[in-house]
């Protein structure tokens, strides 16, 4: 078995880092491009967006699968098998018109990557423990927050000089530039396989949801990530339609989104020790006020600066949510590394597949007072599941791992 050598164990870290975020950029990187598509696929917009949700809900299910899969047969090589067929399906995407073909080539992306970053997050609990293992976990989010940042940006820019297509040949090339350098300096970290056991990998599953604070903490991250995920559907829309800006717009719009939940991720980790409760329902709160205010106002005024408020105040508050739950169901459960990833993984996925679905089919958001609507509904959501909740540790809690799990040390080994 290949395994890390000591002295690459940083430089995998960083590998493992800039993978995480490559389930933002299958998302978000063609995003500007979603009116185009309808127009050269003659396809309806809702249809578009399907490729979208696809994305999601394979992502979201295939880590419910994939933990187990990593424990058992480790996370070096289903990563790298992983990356080659993300690649090849989004090369076979570009170059294809076929909407059933790239429904079905988008499903096939969301396990590959699902594959990917659940062996990245949980390298992070092969090597590392304590406050060095919680520091890595509450940087997630902030990594992650990236995709948003550069993906549309990208996606606007590949849209305007190449069109829809050339998104998919940037994925395809990125995956394949990752795996030759996972070939060259990669390797294994898991400590010793797990047989695998479909019986014990449910029971780990009923384990970790009976914990009611695990559930709840997935419920949240669900729909503090709808939010982001249905502003995205819409506002090519929203933007490029009925304020009648170019495809490049969008992308400067998503750049913003992106750096909106990036300064919410990076104020959760400055916040880390402060009171987990009160800290997160301050934020819950102030989003309630914001759709408040914002609905009526923007009854009266929508406009791409009404846009970019909503955007600002929801999105950068959501990334603080996000972060601190994020961090907090990873290390709750540490002695399940791969399964415990996983479920956090898929489970909130699969709850904002659920939630933007309903929104999208109950609500046409075709300006800003209904986007306003749809954000309201979430953020009650949200206060509401953080108010019913009784987390681990009280008003104190600071994202502690369970005291019944296994402490887990760190692990290297030689070539």
């Amino acid at each position: 078995m290949k395994r890390i050598k000591e002295s690459r164990v940083g430089l995998n870290t960083i590998v493992a880092l800039s993978l995480i975020p490559l389930s933002g950029f299958a998302m978000d990187v063609f995003i500007p491009s979603l009116p185009d598509m309808a127009v050269k696929l003659h396809a309806t917009p809702a249809a578009i967006q399907l490729t979208l949700s696809l994305f999601i809900i394979s992502y979201g299910v295939s880590q419910l699968i994939v933990g187990g899969i990593i424990d058992t047969y480790g996370r070096y090589w289903p990563s790298m098998l992983s990356m080659l067929l993300f690649s090849a399906a989004s090369f076979m995407i570009a170059y294809t018109n076929n909407l059933q073909l790239i429904y079905t080539l988008r499903i096939v992306q969301g396990f590959t990557v699902a594959m990917i970053v659940v062996s990245k997050r949980a390298l992070f609990v092969d090597l590392y423990s304590g406050e060095q293992l919680k520091k890595y976990t509450s940087l997630f989010s902030v990594i992650w927050a990236i995709a948003p940042i550069v993906a549309p940006f990208l996606g606007g820019f590949f849209q305007t000089t190449w069109g829809w297509a050339s998104n998919f040949m940037f994925l395809g090339y990125f995956g394949l530039v990752f795996f030759v350098i996972e070939l060259v300096t990669g390797g294994e970290s898991m400590k010793a396989r797990q047989p695998f056991s479909a019986r014990d990998i449910l029971s780990s599953y009923a384990h970790m949801i009976k914990a009611k604070d695990f559930t709840a903490g997935l419920v949240i991250l669900g729909l503090a990530y709808a939010m982001i995920l249905v502003y995205g559907m819409g506002s090519p829309f929203l933007i490029e339609q009925r304020l009648q800006y170019p495809p490049t717009v969008t992308g400067y719009c998503a750049l913003f989104s992106g750096v909106s939940v990036f300064i919410g991720g990076s104020v959760s980790r400055m916040l880390i020790q402060r009171p987990f409760l009160k800290k997160l329902l301050m934020a819950s709160g102030l989003q309630l006020a914001t759709v408040a205010i914002m609905i009526p106002v923007t009854m009266h005024y929508h406009n791409l600066f009404t846009l970019l408020v909503y955007v600002f105040l929801l999105h950068s508050t959501g990334g603080f949510i996000f972060n601190n739950l994020m961090s907090y169901c990873l290390i709750r459960f540490p002695k399940y590394a791969g399964k415990a990833s996983g479920l956090v993984g898929g489970g909130f996925a699969v709850v904002t597949f659920i939630l933007s679905s309903l929104l999208s089919n109950t609500l046409t958001i075709s300006n800003q007072p209904v986007l306003g609507v749809a954000y309201a509904v979430l953020s009650l959501g949200v206060f509401a599941t953080l108010l019913g909740t009784k987390w681990k540790g009280g008003e104190k809690a600071t994202n502690q791992p369970d005291k019944e799990a296994t402490r887990v040390t760190p692990v290297v080994a030689e070539a």
